[in-house]
């Protein structure tokens, strides 16, 4: 199965090219910037020749700026084969599915779809994904996609484009303009935010992480959210509209029409206790993790760092609210919190599995009569040093004795006291009856 991404070598098109990858699909990208390179880097082909990628490929997707959407659309879906389907990934789908019923042929499949997420995102679990069908332009292709999308966690709402473009200018046209309006105000008021860090509680310093996170991406992408779908404006009135209102109570220091305002906003938005314990869970995750570190001074801990996936391992030297510091050998390491994530007992673990050398012991025992040489591998693992236990020899008939012989092959964590270890596991088993052969 041929899937070509136009905009391939964009962000989106960068995170969806390896999920088609993994899931036997043959994929071709397409960039106006022509990046053969990271076309390498992904291990797909980049489409020199586009037309005759178009009309070979079995999936053609359109993942390109908002403003060049319709035109992409325009230039691709004539050239398509028979029985092919035609998917865009933007966020305004009016525009888009239109184009693709005008310019595709009747047998040509469409499918409008908008992933509700952005590329830093490490898999589709629990991400709402839209899908626009139109009635008669879908019936093959439209059960393939829910349930490829759907078997790799994602939440798939269906809705028809005009009401996806009136909902998304509140989700993503109203936020964003708001979020994008607070930075533009600490701008202008040249507020310090990083100072400010300082005597803020949790809840504001997670709504600053939000301001961030929208002003630190493609100002472009925003741009385009705001200025190509025609429902945002009456949003941009209605907002305005309310700031007006709220700034002109609060200069005539009118408490009882503020607190009746806000009032009615609570009643209207509904169920505000589940929004709070909601809010409550996300800043309490915030606290635990900063609350394990603290406890782990002096301990070895595993952190990866989101962006370069480097996983550093150490002790705990120091920890505030923005760093840990770490012993890493015998140098510190100083990571921003905001950068890194502390990795379980188990994640750890695994990492020491995969990344250490590791050492390897053989112990022969003469086993208690009766016993499971099987059962004593599993009691040796219990040793958390121990990486593997497998059973290598077996021997019955021991001169003096009618007790079985079994050798162990043990391997021990490179990082651990090899000898030590060993010792410990030699008492263990001699602890259930087991006898040492040398």
């Amino acid at each position: 199965m041929k899937v070509l991404i136009i905009g391939g070598t964009g962000e989106m098109g960068q995170w969806f090219t390896p999920f088609f990858k993994k899931h036997g699909y043959e994929v071709t990208v397409w960039g106006s910037s022509g990046k053969v390179d990271v076309a390498e880097q992904m291990g797909v082909e980049f489409a020199h020749d586009l037309d005759a990628a178009i009309s070979t490929s079995d999936i053609v997707i359109v993942t390109v700026p908002i403003n060049i959407t319709e035109k992409v659309i325009s230039e691709t879906a004539p050239k398509m084969k028979s029985g092919s389907l035609l998917m865009d990934f933007t966020s305004l789908k009016v525009g888009p599915t239109e184009a693709m019923k005008k310019y595709a042929p009747e047998d040509v499949e469409i499918l409008g779809t908008h992933p509700m997420f952005g590329p830093s995102i490490p898999s589709l679990h629990g991400q709402i994904f839209i899908l626009t069908p139109i009635n008669g332009r879908c019936d093959k292709w439209f059960p393939v996609m829910r349930s490829l999308f759907e078997d790799n966690g994602a939440h798939i709402e269906v809705i028809n484009p005009t009401e996806h473009d009136r909902f998304v200018s509140i989700v993503q046209g109203l936020t964003h303009f708001a979020y994008i309006t607070i930075g533009t105000t600490f701008d202008s008021l040249d507020f310090s935010v990083n100072e400010s860090r300082r005597f803020m509680s949790p809840v504001y310093d997670i709504m600053l992480d939000f301001v961030g996170r929208i002003i630190g991406q493609n100002p472009y992408l925003y741009a385009y959210i705001q200025m190509e779908n025609p429902e945002v404006l009456k949003v941009h009135d209605a907002f305005m509209e309310q700031c007006s209102e709220m700034s002109s109570i609060v200069r005539k220091k009118d408490v009882e029409a503020f607190t009746a305002k806000m009032k009615d906003a609570a009643v209207h938005f509904g169920d505000t206790a589940s929004a709070l314990r909601r809010s409550d869970k996300l800043i309490n995750s915030k606290i635990a993790e900063f609350d394990r570190l603290l406890a782990s001074i002096g301990q070895e801990i595993g952190v990866r760092h989101i962006y370069s996936n480097i996983v550093h391992v150490g002790i705990v030297k120091k920890v505030t609210p923005r760093s840990v510091i770490l012993f890493v050998g015998n140098r510190l390491v100083p990571l921003k919190m905001e950068n890194v994530r502390l990795l379980s007992t188990e994640e750890l673990k695994a990492w020491k599995n995969k990344i250490l050398r590791h050492h390897t012991r053989d112990i022969s025992v003469l086993i208690p009569q009766g016993s499971k040489p099987e059962a004593i591998c599993n009691v040796i693992a219990c040793n958390d040093n121990i990486i593997s236990v497998r059973k290598i020899d077996t021997y019955i008939g021991v001169k003096g004795t009618d007790r079985t012989s079994v050798t162990y092959r043990i391997n021990i964590t490179g990082d651990s006291d090899a000898t030590r270890v060993n010792d410990e596991i030699v008492e263990q088993l001699c602890g259930i009856g087991c006898k040492l052969r040398t």
